[in-house]
Parts: structure tokens; sequence; C-alpha cells
């Protein structure tokens, strides 16, 4: 088992590594996610009460379609190069190691959504006091997004331009992180407690931790064979 932590550990090192080096794939997700929360104002109206109605909405939708963005290139790079091969074949847990490689893409992609909601809550005219608990909520979601990608991301490696399946296969399934996100950004905003959409959403990002990896693994085996 100490075998299998240390290979995790160093698929992580590997990983933030890679994405430093290419920082203009890493901030991508970041500027999509500032530029839909920035543009609203101005297409729809400079007044802070219709900014803060439209608020949640704007949020959780520029947070699910920036992950897709990132969640796209998880797995691309590994498969073509031969990465994933040597995963399967290194003796080393499969699921553990992809579950590591989902970790470092929530820490790239998520965390910095997460780090970044207030800024575009701002924008949106929402009240100081509502964006730690917007932060909680985008943190805990993107979470369950980046789990629920990676095994869009593992079902679509194979494939040419894969990139608008996975958005299809992602989207149907992300509708309930979306509701659940909202309303509790939303209740945030609105001051009453929030605590009833944050724990469905730990529920989601629990079920992810618990069988996403698993899922992830299986369809990469699929893949290779």
């Amino acid at each position: 088992m100490s075998g299998t932590w240390q290979a995790a550990r160093l698929v992580v090192e590997r990983d933030l590594r890679l994405a430093f080096r290419n920082r203009g794939q890493l901030l991508h997700p970041l500027l999509f996610f500032a530029i839909v929360a920035t543009l609203f104002p101005l297409a729809l109206s400079p007044e802070p009460s219709r900014l803060r109605d439209v608020a949640p909405g704007v949020l959780w939708i520029g947070a699910l379609l920036a992950s897709l963005l990132a969640v796209e290139f998880l797995y691309r790079e590994d498969a073509q190069d031969g990465t994933l091969e040597q995963f399967a074949l290194s003796g080393r847990s499969l699921t553990w190691l992809l579950f590591a490689k989902t970790a470092t893409h929530w820490l790239l992609s998520g965390l910095p959504l997460a780090l970044m909601s207030p800024i575009a809550a701002y924008a949106l005219a929402v009240p100081p006091a509502a964006l730690p608990g917007i932060v909680a909520a985008v943190s805990i979601g993107t979470i369950a997004l980046s789990l629920l990608g990676a095994v869009s991301a593992a079902l679509t490696i194979g494939i040419r331009r894969g990139g608008a399946l996975l958005s299809l296969l992602t989207l149907p399934l992300a509708v309930p992180l979306l509701i659940f996100g909202a309303q509790a950004t939303a209740r945030a905003i609105e001051g009453s407690d929030m605590a009833a959409p944050l724990y469905f959403l730990a529920a989601f990002a629990v079920l992810g931790v618990t069988l996403a990896p698993l899922a992830a693994a299986a369809a990469v085996r699929i893949s290779l064979e």
C-alpha cells in the first residue's frame, strides 16, 4: 500500500510540474470564468438588485463551463504519449493513480475557480457577507464536477475530438450540482441558512470520491484494450 501511495504522490508532483510549464492552458478556464461574470453586468443591467438576482445562475454556469474546459485535457496528453498505458502496466492501483490525477486537476482548476468566485461575485453586486458561503459552495461543487468530468474524460479517451461528446456526457449529470449550487449561492446572498444545499453538494462529492475513480479506471482499461 505504501508503494501505491508513493506512486500517487509522484503522479501529483508530475502533473503539477507539467501544468506550471503550460500556464496558458492552466489560465484558460479561469479567464473564461472571469469573462462570463464580468460581461453579464454590461449585457444585462447595472442595477445591483437585478445583478444579485441572476448572480447564482451566472456563477454556477460559468464554473460548470470552465470546469468542462479544464477536464478535456485531463487524460488526453497522457493517452497520446503512452503514460496511461504505463499506469495500467505498472502493477500499482490504476484507481489510485487516476484519483491522484483528478485531485491534481481540482487543485489546478476547481480550487482557483473557488478562490476567484468572490471577484466574480463582487462584479455581480453580491454583498461581502455572502462571499464565504459562495467560496464554500463552489469549492465543494467543483470537487464533484472534477470527479464527474474524470469519468466522462476516461470514456472519451479513444475518440478523436471528443470534447463535444465529453460535454454531452457531463452536462446532464451535472444538472443536480448546478441546481443545488445555485440554491446555496442564492441563500448565501439572502443571508439565510444554506446548510441543506451544501449537504447535498457534499453528498455528491462523497459519492464521486467513492465511485468516480473506480469508473474512470474501468473506462481507461477498456480504452486501452
